[in-house]
């Protein structure tokens, strides 16, 4: 089939290649344009582009898909489908009726729940045990249109967003090849998502990050994986930041303040919560490198009874 692709994040780049592996001709590859990233500002190019360009398949990044001059760019390229994957743009209703067979849409959860910008991130912050990806024919909704196939994949308890991001990006490609082999066929059977389990998994934001002590230990173990490409797990400690980059619950009790310091150890450092407690495990306080525990500890002598936050 011809196809006109759409993505950004590395998540999107899977799918990408397993259409070109299946013999699938993508005419043109739409990603959002380049922009800034991190403290230095250097503007760089999505995953995706960077991919297509290795490929020499044409590359348009409208900053605004449904303005007219974006939509007459898109009816240049020939495509019986376009396949979307975390593109990070709603398309019209004039771009969804382009193509012969519609808008394909590769979204990285269990649907309906898990709609929005973030499902990745929000099934572990969630605590979830299991997740997934979905195809649908998309309609001119967030995420709201007929389910064609799905397929599922555990959430294990050492998952952080990027290790799970690799999972359903690799279980999205096998899916899309399969869902065109089948809707070319006429094989699908389109199913109504209905609203009873949908879960908006809305954007993240950097204030989001910030560990909140009263929480319970479980809850901020989870913020630290499901938040750790961006923004990360953070608090402060003699007003700095100190960035968490791994913890586990200690499967204790509490037995002093929240965010106050219960043990200190040569490679050991457990933090009181709201409920529970959290060994931190990997650190980076401003300005220094991200250091295990023990290395962290032998630089920076931090005392039972500190609080942090």
């Amino acid at each position: 089939m011809k196809i006109v692709y759409m993505g950004t994040p590395q998540f999107a780049v899977g799918p990408l290649q397993a259409l070109l592996a299946a013999g699938h001709q993508v005419t043109a590859v739409v990603t959002q344009p380049d922009r800034p990233k991190g403290r230095s500002g250097k503007v760089q190019m999505s995953p995706v582009k960077e991919y297509a360009l290795s490929c020499g398949i044409p590359v348009l990044q409208p900053v605004r898909i449904k303005t007219p001059e974006a939509v007459a760019a898109l009816r240049e390229y020939e495509a019986d489908v376009y396949v979307v994957a975390a593109f990070g743009q709603l398309l019209s209703q004039e771009i969804l009726d382009i193509p012969r067979y519609g808008c394909i849409n590769i979204h990285a959860s269990l649907l309906p729940g898990y709609r929005g910008a973030a499902p990745i991130n929000w099934v572990i912050l969630n605590g979830e045990k299991e997740t997934g990806v979905t195809t649908m024919q998309m309609d001119a909704g967030l995420d709201t249109g007929d389910m064609l196939e799905q397929t599922r994949v555990p959430v294990l308890d050492t998952d952080t967003d990027l290790s799970l991001e690799e999972k359903l990006s690799e279980a999205g490609s096998a899916l899309i090849v399969q869902t065109l082999k089948r809707l070319e066929a006429g094989e699908l059977s389109p199913k109504k998502q209905g609203e009873q389990t949908s879960f908006y998994a809305k954007l993240l934001d950097k204030s989001m990050g910030r560990m909140d002590w009263a929480d319970s230990a479980d809850s901020l173990w989870r913020k630290v994986r499901g938040l750790y490409s961006w923004p990360g797990a953070y608090t402060f400690y003699q007003g700095k930041m100190l960035k968490i980059w791994q913890a586990v619950p200690a499967g204790q009790p509490a037995d002093g303040p929240a965010g106050s310091v219960s043990r200190v150890g040569k490679q050991e450092l457990v933090i009181n919560t709201g409920d529970g407690q959290l060994s931190l495990v990997e650190l980076q306080l401003e300005g220094k490198k991200r250091l295990l525990v023990k290395e962290f500890l032998m630089g920076c002598k931090i005392g039972k009874g500190e609080i942090l936050g």
